[in-house]
């Protein structure tokens, strides 16, 4: 199939936004689904690359739209087919992207659904093949049975691949390298490695497209040995696995309700204790602790959906039986029982994330922790101590993927970035006062003397060491800062205060304004 014949359908509707002729004349030879920013290690050549956009933002959409044609072009894609459902058309940022990289692009109207074009393309590309080239109708019939009655991936994979003789290898895996299902002649797989597999496009992978799933928990079909079985019958398979996924996201969302309220009785002034303990029956809890709390956000807010990160994080770690929802903030939460709270540790939770994370590699994913809630009463304060924890990793590394636990801000300059930028920006500029005042010569010495002279534990010769002054010029320069601010430097108190002060100043301009940070993504 070309790129021309797939947009001359007239069942599909399809626009054609810009293309050259020889362009339309390129072979389509696969299609991806993605909502990745950076779709790259996903796409293959030649491919069709169905996108609904979620990505883009109107904010930052030519660069946003840049970085994602980029990629296309640097995979060799054949043509966007960009879904207007999500903005009501297809911005011309993009547009404008696809025409300076030569990669052709067609709208889709929102009433088209996604698996419509993917039939098209697979259908048209195999539909003249033998029929040992596709599912065996006795075969065929099972699966439909098994996916009427919501069967898991598990049985649907396993009664798939069972009928080839010589029981084809498969695995269905998340992007961050999750085996979510896998036949019995497939090795067992370290999430780590999976991962690497499905970057490095080794074997044949198949995109599961099924609606209302996050890039995160999205699926893959994914065969070692690409001769192992007929395409068309992945293609059946990947149909099966997108409508089991589909049937499984609505069950979610009926469960994330049930969570949600659950978090709104727990981030109220005063919990209702009875609502509380309804509430965790509801979403399937122990009224017994202890309980672990999580916390997430994906940066900026809205960009991605944090519900489906933090669900996948949970599942990498081998959590099971946890309440995944919103609180009333929009801040995503999660409780999880007793049974498996104890894995909600650094070497559990923190060791999954960076893979989850590099799901949306543009779209940093933070994320807080904090002490076990030994019962029921300690579920707020657990709560309290997870959004703070977040807080705090949001602004330590605001571009990069951070998980923080509450525990580990032992320090006054590790406690301090929870505290919201606008009111660390107030106490800097009550605290300090005249020492911001840009237009005055004198506030940058003195500032870098108060500074050195702090760090330095209020040693006077080493303060005028370190900066290579004398050591009168020194106690000139600190009497002044005490007789601007009113602190007596002599005093712990007000040295703490200053310290306190110099810290919140070090991401705040005198504005309060935060400025950017470059940090690697890291798991604390």
């Amino acid at each position: 199939m070309h790129v021309e014949h797939l947009l001359g359908d007239e069942s599909l509707g399809l626009r054609l936004l810009w293309a050259e002729g020889a362009l339309l004349r390129r072979e389509i030879n696969g299609v991806t689904v993605t909502d990745l920013e950076d779709p790259a290690r996903f796409v293959r050549p030649g491919e069709a690359v169905l996108s609904g956009l979620v990505w883009w933002t109107p904010e930052a959409g030519r660069d946003k739209a840049e970085r994602f044609v980029s990629a296309l072009r640097d995979a060799d894609a054949a043509v966007l087919l960009a879904g207007e459902e999500t903005h009501g058309s297809v911005p011309d940022e993009l547009i404008e992207a696809c025409s300076r990289h030569g990669i052709p692009v067609a709208g889709v109207p929102a009433h088209v659904m996604f698996r419509a074009v993917t039939e098209t393309v697979y259908l048209q590309q195999w539909g003249e093949l033998s029929r040992h080239h596709a599912l065996p109708e006795y075969v065929r019939g099972r699966l439909s049975r098994l996916v009427a009655r919501d069967a898991g991936p598990r049985e649907i994979v396993a009664t798939a691949f069972a009928h080839l003789s010589d029981g084809a290898a498969a695995r269905v895996l998340t992007a961050a390298g999750r085996t979510v299902a896998a036949t019995a002649g497939a090795d067992v797989l370290p999430a780590p490695e999976a991962a690497r597999i499905l970057a490095d496009s080794g074997g044949v992978t198949v995109p599961v497209d099924a609606d209302a799933v996050s890039p995160y928990e999205r699926w893959y079909l994914h065969l070692p040995d690409p001769a192992a079985a007929p395409p068309r019958l992945l293609h059946e398979v990947a149909a099966l696995l997108g409508r089991s996924q589909a049937a499984q996201a609505r069950l979610r969302a009926t469960a994330r309700r049930a969570a949600g309220e659950l978090g709104a009785l727990l981030a109220a002034d005063e919990a209702d204790a009875v609502g509380v303990e309804g509430a965790l029956r509801a979403c399937g809890l122990p009224a017994e602790g202890p309980y672990r709390v999580l916390a997430a956000a994906t940066c900026p807010p809205g960009a991605g959906p944090a519900e489906g990160a933090l669900a996948e994080v949970l599942a990498g770690a081998g959590i099971e039986g946890a309440a995944v929802g919103r609180l009333p903030d929009g801040t995503v939460f999660a409780v999880v029982p007793e049974a498996t709270a104890g894995t909600v540790t650094t070497s559990g939770i923190g060791t999954v994330w960076p893979r989850v994370a590099a799901c949306e590699r543009t779209v940093p994913l933070h994320g807080g922790t904090g002490s076990p809630a030994r019962g029921l009463k300690d579920l707020p304060r657990a709560l309290a101590e997870a959004r703070y924890a977040l807080a705090s990793a949001r602004s330590t590394a605001p571009d990069a993927s951070l998980l923080t636990d509450a525990t580990t801000l032992t320090s006054l300059e590790a406690l301090l970035p929870g505290v919201p930028a606008p009111v660390r920006a107030a106490y800097t500029r009550s605290v300090l006062g005249p020492l911001l005042d840009i237009r005055s010569a004198s506030a940058t010495p003195l500032l870098e003397t108060l500074t050195t002279f702090l760090a330095c534990d209020g040693s006077w010769a080493r303060t005028a060491e370190a900066l290579h002054l004398h050591v009168n010029t020194v106690h000139y320069r600190v009497g002044r800062i005490e007789r601007l601010t009113g602190r007596d430097l002599s005093r712990l108190t007000d040295r703490l205060d200053l310290w306190a002060a110099l810290l919140c100043r070090s991401d705040l301009d005198v504005t309060g304004d935060r400025h950017g940070h470059s940090s690697t993504s890291r798991a604390r």
